[in-house]
């Protein structure tokens, strides 16, 4: 998962993106760059690392201008290495800037066109590869000056051609921002304003609308599902559907986990969505466990907390914070092998002996992935004195790899995987064990916006709404994203890095 942000405004924007960024640090802890124009040049910083360690004082200087892009990163496949920071820059036609949100799922063939194309692609990223087929299309357009229909049309046959999920930020120069958003708009996209001390309307775009509110826009809509956004340098704004047949069909693991709860996703408000998640949970619970004697709801902070405030008030049982989490510690299931994952835990978790002490305690959390985290924090809560420890997760079993930019395991690496849930339980070493039903988390997460009846819900059911991907691609990612297939590329770029170092001595 990744979070991008786009601003045209009428003063410089460096430090607007750089605190849009920040809030959306959560959707990407790996990498992070900012592209801006000045002057018809383009300013670039981006290396791995937070944000707040990527820019310091000198870079945030140069990135002059008063259009930008943005971009926070973890690596869905491929190398985790600073060259894949985002944004990517091609220099024809015009100077061009993208950051993108997402994955394409036939990248390896658009790849292969393009380079036939003659455009040189440098990576193994997805982005770099999107990038080039959007510059391919506008290079098409035999004028100096774009118009409005000359980028819609472009977009038009990225569409055509790019399968999967994207949200995309682009700078042209000479030219303006562009964004746009794949056919079943997967993964989210947000469209801002404020007006500007001058009195000028300025343009953003976002992954969440908590990006919008934190530097002071004004929230307008969602991006919908195919639709392309053009704002010019003068701050003109201009919207098409370029789309021939857009199918709403958003990721509901941004509501189970990813989006920030202050967030509001596709008429969608996070936090609402959680809550009707601890509802529909709660009266699971009810109804299948009304024999167990739970004593209190302990949630596995963040993300859960809201779920479980709402099995408990459900449950009519005491709410407790019996975890206390370490905020300076990276998120793990975004970090990149399961030996660091299993050594972050106890770092980020420590429990509150008087929460657990003598009592039967229900632990909820959002899903679980590999189990690696919920067996640590079983056996934590059981180190804390509790008698009998359940558990409970927000979300289904997640049974099948998700390929629309999420960096989740393998099928053979997730815990659901070939399991049902006694074996789970037995893993995780809790004395029971329930997860959410599917159609009541689609129930949960819809009844605040009935329009949307399909949600991308491939982790759970196996069920890929863009209908292309078969067993080859996933024995595809399966080499790209197991822990073996990183380390060893780990390895790989640890020995480069060492032989540039020894050259250069």
């Amino acid at each position: 998962m990744c979070g991008i942000v786009g601003i045209v405004g009428s003063t410089p924007v460096n430090q607007s993106i750089y605190d849009a960024l920040t809030v959306l640090q959560h959707r990407g802890q790996d990498a992070a760059g900012i592209v801006t124009i000045s002057e018809g040049n383009f300013k670039q910083r981006k290396a791995n690392g937070l944000v707040k360690d990527v820019f310091e004082s000198k870079h945030m200087q140069r990135l002059k201008g008063n259009i930008g892009i943005g971009h926070v990163r973890y690596p869905t496949a491929g190398s985790s290495s600073a060259a894949e920071a985002q944004p990517f820059y091609v220099n024809f036609p015009y100077g061009m800037a993208l950051a993108h949100n997402g994955n394409l799922t036939n990248a390896p063939d658009l790849a292969k066109v393009a380079i036939k194309s003659r455009r040189h692609i440098n990576t193994t990223s997805d982005s770099e590869t999107l990038l080039n087929v959007l510059a391919h299309e506008l290079a098409r357009v035999d004028k100096d000056q774009l118009d409005a229909a000359d980028i819609f049309a472009a977009i038009t046959k990225v569409h055509e051609q790019a399968l999967g999920a994207y949200a995309v930020a682009t700078i042209l120069n000479g030219h303006g921002l562009i964004a746009f958003r794949d056919p079943n708009g997967i993964r989210p996209l947000v469209l801002g304003k404020r007006v500007a001390e001058d009195g000028q309307t300025e343009y953003m775009v976002a992954s969440e609308s908590v990006a919008i509110d934190a530097i002071g826009f004004e929230f307008i809509r969602d991006v919908v599902p195919g639709e392309a956004v053009y704002i010019t340098e003068k701050g003109e704004l201009h919207t098409q559907q370029c789309a021939a047949n857009p199918d709403y069909c958003p990721c509901i693991f941004e509501y189970v986990y990813f989006a920030r709860p202050d967030s509001t996703i596709d008429n969608i408000s996070v936090y609402g969505a959680r809550l009707e998640m601890g509802k529909t949970l709660g009266d699971k619970i009810k109804r299948e466990w009304d024999d167990l004697d739970i004593d209190v709801v302990i949630p596995i902070p963040e993300t859960s907390c809201d779920v479980a405030l709402q099995i408990a008030l459900q449950l009519e049982l005491p709410y407790r914070q019996g975890f206390v989490k370490n905020r300076y510690i990276g998120r793990t299931f975004i970090m990149p092998g399961q030996t660091q994952r299993r050594k972050s835990v106890r770092r980020k978790l420590n429990a509150i002996d008087a929460e657990f002490a003598g009592k039967n305690v229900l632990l909820v959390d959002d899903s679980i992935v590999r189990g690696t985290t919920s067996e640590q924090i079983v056996e934590m809560a059981r180190d804390a004195g509790a008698k009998k420890v359940y558990f409970a997760s927000a979300a289904p079993e997640i049974r099948f790899p998700n390929v629309y930019g999420i960096d989740m395991p393998t099928a053979n690496e997730l815990i659901a995987h070939g399991r049902d849930v006694d074996q789970i339980c037995q893993n995780i070493g809790a004395d029971g064990l329930i997860f959410q039903d599917l159609k009541d988390l689609v129930k949960a997460v819809s009844v605040q916006n009935p329009e949307i009846t399909k949600f991308e819900t491939s982790v759970f059911n196996g069920e890929y709404v863009t209908k292309d991907i078969d067993q080859d691609y996933l024995d595809y990612l399966n080499n790209l994203r197991s822990d073996d297939a990183k380390e060893l590329r780990e390895q790989k770029e640890e020995i480069a890095n060492l032989e540039m170092h020894n050259e250069g001595a």
